[in-house]
Order: structure tokens, then sequence, then C-alpha cells
């Protein structure tokens, strides 16, 4: 633990001695305590995106089932390489024809 000084009015002083007084406990514990929440409650949030929950599915079991629902099509790392690259690898282009020359 670190040592701190906090300047405190004396009002807020006094306050803070009743209420350790009362609570049996060490003032300095309360200001950790209360300083520990501020900050808790501060945090910011994280936002989700604009564009969540803009949809519907149709499904209702999406909050139950949604890992194995976002999981479902992938394949396990044991899987034949075979298999799992067939799903990887790109299409090969084809070569454009050439284009067609109108008689006139």
């Amino acid at each position: 633990m670190k040592r701190t000084t906090v300047f405190v009015p004396e009002a807020l002083e006094r306050d803070l001695q009743l209420l350790a007084g009362r609570e049996g406990r060490p003032t300095a514990a309360i200001v950790r305590e209360a300083l520990a929440e501020y900050i808790a409650h501060r945090q910011p949030t994280r936002a989700l995106p604009s564009f969540a929950g803009a949809f519907a599915s149709g499904r209702s079991d999406i909050a139950e089932r949604h890992e194995e629902l976002l999981f479902e099509t992938l394949l396990p790392q044991n899987v034949a390489k075979g298999r799992a690259r067939s799903t990887t690898t790109r299409a090969r282009k084809r070569p454009k024809a050439a284009p067609r020359r109108s008689k006139t």
C-alpha cells in the first residue's frame, strides 16, 4: 500500500471522523472504500456499435445459445488438413475472354 496525503475541508474531516467512530473502523479504510467506489462508477462504459440490435433474426433463443450459434460453423483444429483448407482457399479467377469485335 502507498501512503497519500489528501487535504479535505474541516467539516468533511469531522464527518469522516464521526462515521469512523460509529462504524468502529479506521478513517483510512473508509477513505479507501469511498475512493474505490467513486473510481469504479467513473470508469467509461463501452457503448455498443450503432448497428447493435438493428436487425431482427426471427429467433428468440439467441441470448441463451449465442456460443453455439457463433461457433457452429467453425471446424476444430484437429480436422484433416484437406477439409480445413478447402474452406479457406480462394477460388481461382478465370481469365477474361477477349472482347468481341462487332462486324460493321
